[in-house]
C-alpha cells in the first residue's frame, strides 16, 4: 500500500534539539553562561540556608521510615551531590521526603533494611530507564486530585506514626502499621502517656510556628532542634534521644557497598521498587514545576529523572535510602537566592561537614522534638485549600480525590494512584466523548429549488440542504474510542429515501483505530445497500490513519472539501438517473 502522508522524523523538524542536548545537566549550561563570584557567593549561601532545613528533616523522615539517623543524613548527602550534579532542573533539592515514608517503612518492615536499600538501588534503574526512553514527560498527565488525594493521605499516614513518639506511649505490643489497626493500640496505651515528652514536642512545634511568624527568615526547625537538644543535655532530661536508640550518629560516611543480590530477591523486590520510582517520578517533577514557576526557567524532564536514579543509585550504595526532589527544600533554595546548581552541591557539602564536625552533638536530639518537626511536616503537606476546593469543583473531581485519599489511607499508596488514575482516566475519556458531536445536514422538509437543468453550477456544490438525496454527516472533535458508539448509533440510522452518504472529516483533528474502524463497518453496510459513501475535508493525518485500515476505494472515496464532495454526491446520482 502506498504511503499517502509524507512523515518527517524529529531529527528533520526545525529546531529540534541533540539527544545529547535534552540530557544535558543544568550544570553545564550554568557554566557556560559565565559563572562569577557572585554567583558562588550566591549559591553558596542558598546551600547553607537548605542544608540547615535538611538536617533535621532529613534525621526525622529517615527515623519515622525505620531507619536510622544517619541514613537520612547520607541520603541527602549523596542524593542532592547528584540531584544538583546531573540534574535538569537549576533549583532542584535532592533528598529523603516525607512522601516515602509509608513506602519505605513498610518495605523494611516485610524484607529489612537490605531490602529497602536494594529496592532503592532498582528503583534507581528504573528511574534511569524512565529517563532515557523519554518518558518523563507522561508523569505530567497524572491527574492533579490524584496527587493532591495520596498527599493529603501521606500526611496522615505520617502524623499517625508520630503519635506514639509526640505523647511518649509506651506500647504492650509492637505498633502496627495499617491505621484501622494502629489507632486502637493507640488508644488503649493513653494511660502511659509521658508528661515531659508532650511538654517538649509541643514546646517544638510551637517554636517552630512562632519563628516562621515573628521571623520568617530564621531556620526554625533548626532552632528548635538545637534548642530541644541544649535542654536535654543540659538538665539530663529522662528522654529518648537519637543516642540513646541508635548509639549516636558516625563521624564520617561508610564506604560504598554492594546489597546481596539474587533473581529470588529482585523479583520480590520489584512492586517495592516500581513504587519508589512512580511516587520519585512523580514528586520530582512536581518540585522541579514549583520552582519554574517560582523563577521563570524551564527544567528538562527526562534529563531530571536520569539524574533522580542516578542519586537513588548513589545513595544505596553508601547504605542510603530513596531520594527525590523536594518541594519545601527546592522553594527554600530559590527563596535563599540561588543561582544554579551549585547550590545544592554546597548543600550536601554543608551536611557532610556536620556529621564531620558535629556528629556528637546529634546524640542529645529528643525523638520527641523529631516526632513535633514531622508532626509540622505533614500538616504542612497537606494542601487544604486545594482539597476543599476539588471537593466543590465537580463530582467526577471529589471521586477521584477521596478515592485516592481513603486507598492511601486504609489500602496501599500504589494501589491508590492506580486506581485513582484510571478514575481520572475514564472521567477524561467521557468528557472527551461529549465534547465530539455529530451533526445532519439533511432539512426534514425539502425546499423548493430549480430544475436542474436550469440550476446553476454552484447550486450543484452548495450546502447539504439544497438536496434530500444527500445525506452529510459532520464530525466535530477528536474522534476516538470513547465516542465511537454514540456517533456509531447515529451514523447507522440512514433512511432508504437517501442515495449518497458524505462523512465530514473537517472538524476532526484526530482520530484512532477504534473509531477508524467503526467507519469501516459503516462503508461495508453501505456498500451492501449500494450506498456510495464519501469523505471530504479530512487532514492528511486523519486520512493516512483510515487508509491504513483499508477505508480505499471502493468502499469510500475521499474529497478535499464539502463542496467537491456534494459535486461528486449530485453526479453519482445523476448519472444513475440516467
Amino acid at each position: 500500500m502506498t504511503e499517502t502522508t509524507p512523515k518527517k522524523t524529529p531529527p528533520d523538524l526545525p529546531g529540534t534539539p541533540a539527544l545529547g542536548e535534552l540530557f544535558l545537566p543544568k550544570l553545564i549550561t550554568v557554566l557556560r553562561e559565565g559563572y562569577t563570584l557572585t554567583h558562588l557567593r550566591s549559591d553558596a549561601i542558598a546551600g547553607l540556608t537548605v542544608a540547615i532545613v535538611a538536617l533535621p528533616l532529613s534525621m526525622a523522615i529517615a527515623i519515622a521510615a525505620g531507619a536510622s539517623p544517619a541514613q537520612g543524613i547520607i541520603t541527602a548527602i549523596i542524593g542532592g551531590f547528584f540531584v544538583s550534579l546531573l540534574g535538569g532542573s537549576r533549583f532542584q533539592i535532592g533528598g529523603p521526603a516525607g512522601a516515602f515514608i509509608v513506602l519505605m517503612a513498610t518495605t523494611a518492615q516485610t524484607f529489612g533494611m537490605d531490602g529497602l536499600i536494594l529496592a532503592t538501588m532498582m528503583a534507581g534503574v528504573i528511574l534511569m530507564g524512565i529517563g532515557f526512553l523519554k518518558l518523563g514527560t507522561y508523569i505530567k498527565f497524572i491527574p492533579y486530585p490524584v496527587t493532591v488525594g495520596f498527599t493529603a493521605g501521606i500526611a496522615v499516614i505520617i502524623f499517625a506514626s508520630q503519635i506514639k513518639e509526640l505523647l511518649g506511649l509506651t506500647l504492650s505490643i509492637g505498633e502496627p502499621g495499617p491505621l484501622l489497626e494502629k489507632l486502637p493500640v493507640l488508644w488503649h496505651a493513653l494511660p502511659t502517656m509521658d508528661a515531659l515528652t508532650v511538654t517538649v514536642s509541643a514546646a517544638t512545634v510551637l517554636v517552630i510556628i512562632g519563628i516562621r511568624h515573628w521571623r520568617p527568615q530564621w531556620p526554625g526547625m533548626l532552632i528548635a532542634v538545637a534548642l530541644a537538644a541544649g535542654a536535654t543535655a543540659a538538665f539530663n532530661l529522662p528522654l529518648e534521644t537519637i543516642g540513646s536508640r541508635f548509639g549516636g550518629i558516625p563521624s564520617s560516611l561508610p564506604w560504598p557497598s554492594m546489597p546481596a543480590i539474587s533473581l529470588t530477591r529482585l523479583t520480590e523486590l520489584l512492586p517495592a521498587a516500581i513504587a519508589f520510582a512512580l511516587l520519585g517520578s512523580i514528586e520530582s517533577l512536581l518540585s522541579a514545576v514549583v520552582a519554574d514557576g517560582m523563577t521563570g526557567r524551564h527544567h528538562r524532564s527526562n534529563s531530571e529523572l536520569v539524574a533522580q536514579g542516578v542519586a537513588n543509585i548513589g545513595s544505596a550504595l553508601f547504605g542510603g535510602i530513596c531520594v527525590t526532589g523536594t518541594i519545601a527544600r527546592t522553594a527554600t533554595n530559590v527563596r535563599a537566592g540561588a543561582h544554579g546548581p551549585v547550590a545544592g552541591i554546597l548543600h550536601a557539602g554543608f551536611l557532610l561537614l556536620f556529621i564531620l564536625i558535629a556528629a556528637p552533638l546529634a546524640s542529645f536530639i529528643p525523638l520527641a522534638c523529631l516526632a513535633g518537626v514531622l508532626a509540622l511536616v505533614a500538616w504542612n503537606m497537606v494542601e487544604k485549600r486545594a482539597f476543599m476546593i476539588l471537593l466543590r469543583a465537580s463530582r467526577a473531581d471529589a471521586l477521584i480525590l477521596l478515592a485516592t485519599f481513603g486507598l492511601t489511607i486504609f489500602r496501599d499508596l500504589t494501589e491508590a494512584i492506580v486506581v485513582g488514575f484510571a478514575i481520572g482516566s475514564v472521567v477524561f475519556i467521557h468528557r472527551m466523548s461529549q465534547t465530539t458531536a455529530i451533526e445532519s445536514w439533511t432539512p426534514f422538509v425539502d425546499e423548493d429549488k430549480p430544475d436542474r437543468i436550469t440550476a446553476p453550477a454552484d447550486a450543484r456544490a452548495g450546502p447539504a440542504e439544497q438536496d434530500a438525496e444527500i445525506l452529510v454527516y459532520r464530525i466535530s472533535g477528536a474522534f476516538f474510542f470513547g465516542a465511537a458508539a454514540s456517533i456509531g448509533s447515529v451514523l447507522e440510522r440512514i433512511a432508504d429515501t437517501h442515495r449518497v452518504l458524505i462523512i465530514d472529516f473537517a472538524a476532526v483533528p484526530f482520530v484512532d483505530s477504534t473509531a477508524a474502524h467503526m467507519i469501516l463497518g459503516l462503508a461495508h453496510r453501505a456498500r451492501k445497500r449500494g450506498l456510495p459513501v464519501i469523505i471530504s475535508g479530512a487532514s492528511k493525518i486523519v486520512q493516512h490513519k483510515l487508509v491504513a485500515l483499508e477505508i480505499t476505494a471502493p468502499l469510500v472515496s475521499y474529497e478535499p472539501a464539502l463542496a467537491q464532495a456534494m459535486s461528486a454526491a449530485r453526479a453519482w446520482i445523476d448519472a444513475r438517473h440516467e
